[in-house]
């Protein structure tokens, strides 16, 4: 029995979300969340997308810039936590969150919504690195990009959230389509 077999017996009705963050660094407490990308999704398709950077109120780390590409100049003028956390809560409602890695993002999540002092996130989680465990035991790596090489799911801007959100969508739903076989 694996971690995520009530997906099998969901209602097609069922709201989920996909979600990915890109970040200052790794931890939550010293760093911010910069990116959330979004895919609102159920058994028919993309309902909706949600795409916003996030000024994080510091520079950005050489080191995070190098690894997802998001400059001090593109963070210049863009909206702050406080002004894009509520949008993203309306957004998600009580959907199924879906994440790689759901851990990281979560963490950031609820860092920047308790600096806000608001409520951390109560949905439902699924972890496709941990879901992808359970469908296909036995594969070399569960990283995001490896399991999208290997069932061919193009990655067109890797450790960007929008598209990482689109990337796990996808594993998702290979995930989906193999768990019920």
């Amino acid at each position: 029995m694996g971690q995520y077999d009530w997906l099998r017996a969901a209602d097609p009705s069922v709201i989920f979300t996909a979600f990915d963050t890109e970040t200052t660094g790794l931890d939550p407490k010293q760093n911010r969340v910069i990116e959330i990308g979004a895919i609102r999704f159920d058994s028919s398709g993309v309902m909706a997308r949600f795409s916003v950077l996030i000024h994080p109120e510091r520079p950005m780390p050489a080191e995070a810039s190098r690894i997802n590409g998001i400059t001090d100049a593109m963070l210049a003028g863009k909206p702050v936590a406080a002004e894009v956390l509520p949008d993203f809560l309306s957004f998600i409602g009580n959907s199924v969150l879906v994440a790689h890695n759901a851990p990281f993002d979560i963490s950031f999540m609820n860092e920047e919504l308790s600096r806000l002092m608001l409520p951390p996130l109560s949905n439902r989680v699924v972890d496709t690195r941990i879901l992808a465990k359970d469908v296909f035991p036995g594969l070399p790596r569960y990283a995001l990009q490896d399991l999208a090489k290997h069932f061919g799911i193009e990655a067109i801007d890797a450790h960007r959230a929008e598209d990482d959100a689109r990337v796990c969508y996808e594993l998702f739903r290979v995930c989906r389509k193999n768990q019920s076989r």
